[in-house]
């Protein structure tokens, strides 16, 4: 027997699987990760991929805007990074007094001020100008004109009017846009509410009752609409510069990948496959995930990524034990609000009519519930609310384990552990 030990909140638990049942251990690659940031983050700067050093495209004067992603995106540690880049700037005769910094919201709420120092350190925020994105001010957007699949494009007037834009973030997969980072700055970073609206409606199929769009999904860029569409966004803005950085598995900075807007995030994505893609044989009858615990499993709506890249390793009409605590099930509101809809297809008109990431999440959910038998092993008061989405609660593993052998309607069936269920992509070869 193989004994395994998943995340649960602040705990864990145990279960054993026969090793001839199990198929696969889903996990990412072991990665050296960067013991020097600030030394990374300068080199990435003076040899950056297919751009000019930053200190010789910048000109003594200019104005400088630096898109910084929000309180939801913390794991970045830009506190790390943005000194660097300030540095550089300042040595190429740009001052403070030039330099903005625009927290890349999107359609989330406004950040506060403590959020600000949390984002950014201290020492940036006393010294640099910094400010929230916001998606709904339209008197503040600048007008660039249509894609080619007719989503309007304007972007926040200081971002529009800066001499130069450099854009940072992290790239992980991004089960919507194939991967985060990059042209996610900018949509739906400092986009106005309807570009966003617009463009995330490609989550979706293009026929009503379609359900989401199957190319709009983790690893996916060729060929799904969002993505090619934030790409043709990205273009008319032409950003000057980029830093992104890639996570390790544990948490720690992976690489740094700086320059060309374009080249330098592909880079980035590489490193993503290299470190959370896991190439597998075959499909299982039953996948035992976890949502990674405390905090990544504090409410439904982030345990929903895990949620999808188990549906990558279960054959249809299998089962997926979840493990994810949700002590906050019900957060955000706008995500547990669309559970209000008695059908999937209901839901997904008012998707429609109104969309917002959260919906979106929420009708993924009901998706993976409508592919496979999904039992979540939760806190009990969560168990009416579970019942919403379409999936089975339980309190324990073990209770868990026997619904899904029975559900998955085979005598002895086959296994797949994905210890690190939020991250990892399971590729069927």
């Amino acid at each position: 027997m193989r004994k395994f030990s998943l995340k649960y909140g602040k705990e864990e638990m145990s279960f054993s699987v026969s090793e001839e049942q199990l198929l696969h251990e889903i996990i990412g690659k072991e990665y050296p990760p960067i013991n020097d940031i600030p030394q990374a983050v300068r080199e990435a700067l003076a040899k950056p991929i297919d751009a000019p050093p930053l200190g010789e495209l910048v000109r003594p004067g200019e104005k400088v805007a630096i898109a910084v992603s929000d309180i939801t995106r913390a794991w970045q540690q830009m506190p790390l990074v943005l000194p660097e880049i300030i540095a550089t700037l300042n040595k190429a005769g740009v001052p403070d007094s030039n330099i903005t910094i625009i927290i890349a919201v999107g359609g989330h709420r406004q950040n506060t001020e403590q959020e600000f120092v949390q984002l950014c350190g201290k020492e940036i925020y006393e010294r640099i100008k910094i400010v929230n994105h916001d998606a709904f001010d339209a008197d503040n957007m600048v007008y660039f004109g249509r894609t080619s699949l007719g989503t309007e494009v304007s972007i926040n007037k200081i971002a529009a009017e800066a001499d130069r834009l450099i854009l940072t973030g992290g790239i992980v997969y991004h089960y919507m846009a194939g991967f985060g980072g990059g042209r996610k700055s900018i949509v739906p970073g400092i986009s106005s509410i309807k570009t966003i609206r617009q463009n995330h409606l490609w989550g979706l199929g293009r026929e009503v009752g379609a359900g989401s769009n199957p190319h709009a999904a983790s690893r996916k860029t060729q060929g799904n609409e969002l993505h090619e569409d934030m790409m043709e966004v990205g273009g008319f803005i032409n950003p000057d510069f980029i830093v992104n950085t890639v996570p390790t598995p544990d948490g720690q900075f992976g690489g740094v990948f700086a320059g060309n807007w374009v080249s330098a995030w592909k880079e980035g994505c590489k490193l993503v496959d290299q470190l959370y893609g896991v190439q597998i044989d075959n499909l299982a009858d039953i996948v035992v995930t976890t949502a990674g615990g405390f905090p990544k499993d504090i409410n439904l709506y982030q345990t929903g990524k895990t949620m999808d890249n188990a549906y990558y390793a279960v054959k249809k009409g299998g089962a997926v034990v979840l493990l994810s605590e949700c002590a906050d099930i019900y957060e955000p509101e706008e995500f547990s609000r669309w559970f209000q809809y008695d059908d999937k297809l209901s839901m997904e008109k008012a998707l429609r009519a109104d969309f917002g990431i959260p919906g979106w999440v929420a009708l993924k959910e009901v998706e993976c519930s409508s592919h496979a038998t999904y039992v979540m092993v939760t806190r009990p008061e969560n168990a009416e609310f579970v019942r919403k989405t379409g999936m089975i609660s339980t309190t324990t593993i073990e209770d868990a384990l026997r619904i899904a052998r029975e559900k998955c309607g085979v005598d002895n069936p086959t296994y797949t552990v994905m210890p690190q269920g939020a991250n990892t992509l399971p590729i069927l070869r």
